[in-house]
């Protein structure tokens, strides 16, 4: 029987099929979705269930080969001893639309002419719109020694993978002194904050335990400033002097030598790429990352390898069929799970008015918060926009460290991303701050923009 099909020209400049493949044959093998989604963590997730309420879960494909999905902004607090590492895993299963077809595999090749994006079995599976969720990949391997000294020191760890970050809180409980280091690489990264938030909780306990005369706490960071908001910044920075940590801006962690217990750093002010040694005897890594291969290698990245949307509408610059959400995106905002929720919204609204040959309204601020943890019980819950303007959420100064925010951060947080944002029902704090600031966005973005 042949196939009867309802054929029109997408903006992806491919011939989509707008209705049902009736066929029976060989050609109906092919999968075709109204909405394909390719990755499923936190933005994957809740556009997913989003979209499976708006067009139906048949109509929803999501290409995503793990069957756990971590909640990753909780490995700061695993690593830090507060929390255990099973509150931060549920099956993948658990969490995706009940109609939607979950295709565990990995994408291997995008092709947006087509509207189609191959599996790793050389499916091509075949879409109307497009979302690109696919978050960032660890490069450790860029760094010489590494990932094989985490098999071979106990003293290197890192926060950022589910294995290495086991080794975290037994490295702090059982260091005894000596130079403790802390990295952050010379590429984005996501949640920028994590790399010293470690730092603050492992010095809090070392102070706590009768240690901290024996450590010298040395933060080597890529960057030339502690925090990219000002206003932050200059909390963080009091934080340090009073705790006695030490700041080396422009050192990108190169080398690993766990033979000898020394990290090997590039200068990056120096123009001949002068290098120094520092030994160690607890050392956390934060890698270098990057979009996946298969995004990297794709014709929808800038020159930079992230996936080119307006950073407004969150719609890809060519090809107007396809969006992205979160870490793989270029959009110039700090890269976290609130940014992303704050994305889904945005997306959400944008697509369907796409679907429905309607004008796109809504447009993404760049909000993304860092709740920055200083010491067990106390945090700074950095909340900003794409200029570096605060966007706090309450009526409060947020730059103060504070016991509230850190209980925001350990137990409210968790609860609302498992529970609401990964089912599609959380967009970010923007109503609650309009509420908390009588319908406005706070005094200081106020200011900004007046």
């Amino acid at each position: 029987m042949k196939s009867m099909k309802l054929l029109a020209v997408l903006p992806g400049n491919c011939i989509q099929s707008l209705s049902k493949n009736f066929s029976t044959g060989p050609a109906s093998l092919q999968r075709n979705f109204k909405v394909l989604v390719v990755g499923a963590g936190a933005g994957g997730c809740s556009v997913a269930n989003k979209f499976a309420h708006h067009v139906g879960g048949e109509k929803v494909g999501i290409i995503e080969p793990n069957d756990e999905h971590y909640y990753q902004p909780m490995w700061t607090l695993v690593g830090g001893g507060v929390k255990k590492l099973q509150d931060s895993v549920q099956k993948m299963s658990k969490l995706l639309p009940e109609k939607g077809t979950w295709m565990k595999t990995k994408a291997v090749a995008f092709d947006p002419e087509k509207c189609t994006v191959t599996t790793a079995e050389g499916e091509e599976v075949k879409y109307e719109y497009l979302i690109v969720a696919t978050g960032l990949q660890l490069n450790y391997n860029k760094i010489k020694g590494l990932p094989e000294a985490f098999d071979t020191d106990p003293t290197v760890c890192s926060n950022y993978n589910y294995n290495y970050v086991q080794k975290t809180w037994p490295a702090i409980q059982n260091f005894k002194g000596g130079n403790a280091i802390f990295t952050f690489p010379n590429t984005p990264i996501k949640c920028a904050g994590a790399p010293q938030k470690i730092m603050y909780l492992a010095e809090d306990w070392w102070r706590k335990n009768g240690m901290r005369d024996n450590a010298n706490i040395i933060f080597n960071s890529s960057l030339g400033v502690i925090f990219g908001v000002k206003k932050y910044a200059n909390s963080l920075n009091k934080v340090i002097e009073s705790r006695g940590m030490k700041v080396n801006y422009k050192r990108n962690l190169i080398e690993v030598r766990p033979e000898t217990r020394e990290a090997i750093f590039q200068n990056l002010d120096s123009p001949t790429g002068e290098t120094e040694t520092f030994k160690y005897e607890f050392l956390h890594v934060t890698p270098p990352m990057s979009t996946p291969d298969v995004v990297r290698d794709s014709p929808l990245v800038d020159a930079n390898g992230y996936v080119d949307v307006d950073k407004n509408t969150l719609q890809h610059k060519k090809y107007s069929n396809i969006f992205g959400i979160g870490d793989c995106t270029n959009a110039p905002t700090s890269k976290t799970a609130a940014a992303a929720a704050a994305q889904c919204g945005i997306l959400e609204t944008n697509l369907r008015a796409v679907m429905a040959d309607k004008p796109m309204t809504a447009q993404y601020d760049g909000y993304t918060s860092c709740p920055l943890i200083t010491a067990r019980g106390k945090c700074i819950l950095a909340e900003f926009d794409f200029d570096g303007n605060p966007l706090e959420t309450f009526p409060i100064n947020q730059g103060k460290e504070r016991m509230t925010m850190y209980h925001m951060k350990k137990d409210v947080m968790p609860h609302i991303y498992w529970h609401m944002m990964l089912n599609g029902h959380w967009n970010g704090p923007g109503v609650y701050r309009k509420l908390m600031h009588f319908g406005m966005d706070g005094p200081e973005k106020q200011a900004a923009s007046a």
